[in-house]
């Protein structure tokens, strides 16, 4: 027996009455079931009924797609209950990527032109859902002839339809400026508003049209300042203030007629001085009018006194107890910090308070707002409260705490023995965190300090011999201890409290680094190149380092086992050259921002390099993506064959002098996200090139999860380090570097082959490309 076909509210009862999702799907494959009979029958009485339990069926999930042709049918239908199903139908089962909807493109124009309201809405309703290109080119006259229909009813729809038209082809722009001009004038809300809409849409989208409606800016402020000073209907205000949706639609359209043109920018200024001093900011309506004010204020060329107020609204944004108001202010004060720093600056207590935040979003827009208001003045105060912050911040915060302050120190540091203590402080802190570069950089900051060098040595064992698992830490006092340990030795320094030292209790410091599971090969390295050092710096016998140098030639680790071996060597056939050999570092060439600056400087004035020679044959570049193999040099060893080991150490006094400078290139830019990489060449290593990309984001939108490889020519050997981080903050956060050290034994033209992988703006983003236009002085 063949169970009759249910009643639209029946099956809803049957759906919810189901105990289990097996006897829902049991009831509604039976009712799609008797639906497609009914279609299959054509009855035109139940194709109404049947296509609405299909809706219902399709809002719970489950396919629907059989209905299609059915909605089309319902649409074509003179009865005005069938074109509703219909046209629901079409909105819910169909979409711009199935031919079928190009099919209800006359239909929908029929219903346009036939003076029916109700008709004329439900097909403006389906055309902006579904409509695709094609159909908004076909229509978009018609949608024109509505917009200035008399009734209301249809000229709203008409005009959030022709929003939808812009969008998918702005090159239907000029049909629908004329009636704009005469919709301002309406007193209907909801024309209104979509007027703006429209207007704004307009704007963005051609520039043609941007300079067209500059005109109505008069009209536009006359507009606003109705509705704050009078008001309209009560009806649309919310909390007391008057239509905020219509005031910040207008506001948005404001603020892009009025970027980068003084005269529009006059005529709104005075209007915008009266909407940020008479908003009532105790509710979110209001706060949502204000914000949109304060953009409005920055994007435009308003008076400075305009600018100064808006920072200022900011700064009581700061102080309001809603969290998402606080986020906001503290992402558009770091969007001002350039162009209004001292503005920005009055609110620094504030911002720092925020520090303190339980919330991690607010907590890392603040580091970086705080980081960003560090200048020479106050360098010394913010550096103390971010080192207080960096204490107690969450582990994901401290890598950009540490290189924050870092950075700072580095380019505002009054003395150079206040940086020191503070890059201490940080590696004491987060020594784990901390950049790739921190060790070098305070390692030749120790060594052009020659009047700290005392100072420094007893500073660094005093902290090694408290903790020896913060690593970056424990590789500057293993280098500092190697390279002045004689300093400690010698009598107290009276900028430190009073240290007796004896050298078996220094040994024993190194050893206990180079035993402890704790510390990494690299830091093994520091303590036993510091050993070897101290050979030559401690008068007592040798015989204890000889030891442990001697038992690290067998150790697994190769780099070690290599230092081993040539130390051994070193003592045993070269004893005349130890002392000249580990004599102390000279200093090395100044890196930093400092440093590139001055570059940079000097590369504006220098002539253009030469042009890099072709090459006969092309390069094999390992794929990033596939991994190809092919033909190609083997690459030379690090160290050239001298017959013995002793080649690898450091390079003697008396090296040849550092090398010019090589200018910054910038290799990729899309939607404000940039990488530039810069070149150095250590003069000691001729054959080495040191590559420090960095990665900056100048958009709206936050960069995450950003990856950064490279490939180059099997000639090649390349080190990437470990970047600063994975995640560029909008409007120009902390910037991510990460060190690229590549070996050109044989000098040849270098290429590079990178890949970047990193989500933005909600999309997740893929680019590869080759590096072909190195300067020359990188590899010759």
């Amino acid at each position: 027996m063949v169970m009759p076909s249910l009643k639209l509210q029946d099956l809803i009862e049957e759906i919810r009455g189901a105990k289990t999702q097996a006897q829902e799907r049991e009831v509604i494959q039976k009712e799609c079931a008797h639906i497609r009979a009914s279609f299959r029958d054509g009855d035109p009485l139940l194709r109404q009924r049947q296509l609405a339990k299909l809706l219902y069926v399709h809002m719970l999930g489950y396919p629907a797609h059989f209905g299609q042709m059915e909605c089309l049918k319902l649409i074509a239908s003179p009865r005005f209950s069938d074109k509703r199903v219909g046209y629901l139908g079409a909105m819910l089962l169909l979409d711009e990527r199935q031919d079928a909807h190009l099919l209800i493109t006359n239909s929908i124009k029929n219903d346009l032109s036939q003076g029916v309201q109700p008709v004329q809405a439900l097909a403006l309703c389906t055309l902006s859902t579904v409509g695709s290109a094609e159909m908004c080119r076909d229509l978009a006259s018609e949608v024109e002839k509505l917009l200035l229909e008399p009734s209301s009813y249809v000229r709203k729809k008409a005009v959030l339809t022709a929003v939808h038209m812009i969008r998918k082809v702005p090159e239907l722009s000029n049909i629908f400026l004329p009636p704009c001009a005469q919709l301002l004038r309406e007193r209907h809300h909801g024309i209104l508003l979509g007027t703006i809409t429209l207007i704004t849409e307009l704007c963005e989208r051609s520039p043609a049209s941007l300079k067209h409606f500059r005109k109505v800016v008069p009209q536009l402020v006359q507009i606003l300042r109705t509705l704050v000073t009078s008001g309209c209907s009560t009806e649309h205000s919310i909390s007391g203030v008057s239509d905020p949706f219509l005031q910040v639609q207008i506001l948005r359209l404001l603020r892009i007629l009025g970027q980068n043109h003084e005269e529009s920018s006059e005529a709104m200024n005075d209007l915008l001085a009266q909407v940020a001093t008479n908003t009532d900011t105790s509710r979110n309506a209001g706060s949502a009018v204000l914000f949109e004010t304060v953009l409005t204020i920055m994007d435009i060329r308003s008076a400075p006194g305009l600018r100064v107020l808006a920072v200022n609204i900011l700064g009581r944004f700061l102080l309001n107890s809603d969290k998402n108001i606080r986020y906001v202010a503290l992402t558009s004060l770091l969007r001002l910090v350039q162009s209004d720093h001292s503005a920005v600056q009055r609110h620094r207590p504030t911002v720092v308070e925020c520090l303190q935040e339980p919330d991690y979003s607010l907590s890392r827009r603040a580091l970086e707002l705080s980081l960003a208001l560090v200048n020479s003045s106050n360098v010394r105060a913010m550096t103390q409260e971010l080192q207080s912050f960096l204490e107690a911040c969450p582990p994901d915060l401290r890598a950009d705490c540490a290189s924050g302050i870092l950075l700072a120190a580095e380019r505002f540091a009054p003395t150079k023995r206040w940086h020191i203590d503070t890059i201490l402080r940080v590696l004491t802190t987060a020594g784990t965190h901390v950049r790739d570069d921190a060790v070098a950089n305070l390692t030749q900051l120790i060594g052009g300090a020659q009047e700290l060098h005392a100072y420094s040595v007893r500073r660094l064992y005093s902290a090694l011999a408290e903790d020896i698992s913060q690593q970056p830490l424990v590789q500057v006092a293993s280098w500092c201890i190697g390279e002045y340990g004689d300093l400690l030795l010698e009598g107290s320094c009276e900028e430190t409290e009073p240290l007796q030292v004896e050298e078996e209790e220094v040994l024993a410091l190194l050893e206990r680094v180079l035993q402890s599971h704790l510390s990494l090969p690299a830091t093994r390295g520091y303590a036993l190149t510091a050993l070897m050092k101290l050979s030559t710096r401690f008068h007592g016998d040798n015989n204890r380092i000889r030891q442990v140098v001697s038992i690290y030639g067998s150790c697994l680790d190769l780099e070690l086992q290599q230092r081993a071996v040539e130390y051994n060597a070193l003592f045993r056939k070269y004893d005349h050259m130890r002392a000249a050999i580990l004599e102390k570092m000279p200093l090395a060439e100044r890196s930093g921002p400092q440093a590139e600056e001055q570059a940079e400087e000097e590369g504006r004035g220098a002539s253009p390099a030469p042009t890099e020679p072709k090459t006969s044959e092309l390069l094999n570049l390992l794929d990033l993506l596939d991994d190809s193999s092919g033909g190609a040099q083997h690459p030379a060893p690090l160290c050239p064959s001298l017959g013995d080991a002793v080649g690898c150490l450091p390079a003697m006094p008396g090296a040849p002098p550092p090398l010019a400078p090589i200018l910054d290139l910038r290799v990729f830019e899309r939607q404000g996200l940039q990488l530039t990489l810069s070149f150095e060449r250590p003069s000691g290593v001729p054959a080495l090139l040191l590559i420090t990309a960095t990665a900056t984001n100048s958009s709206g939108s936050d960069v995450t999860h950003f990856v950064c490889q490279a490939a180059v020519p099997k000639s090649f050997q390349l080190q990437l380090q470990a970047p600063s981080g994975d995640t560029l903050p909008a409007q120009g956060g902390l910037p991510i570097t990460q060190l690229l050290r590549v070996l050109n034994p044989n000098k040849a033209p270098l290429r590079l082959k990178l890949r970047l992988t990193y989500n933005h703006f909600g999309q997740s983003v893929q680019e590869v490309f080759e590096v072909n236009n190195l300067p020359v002085e990188t590899w010759q």
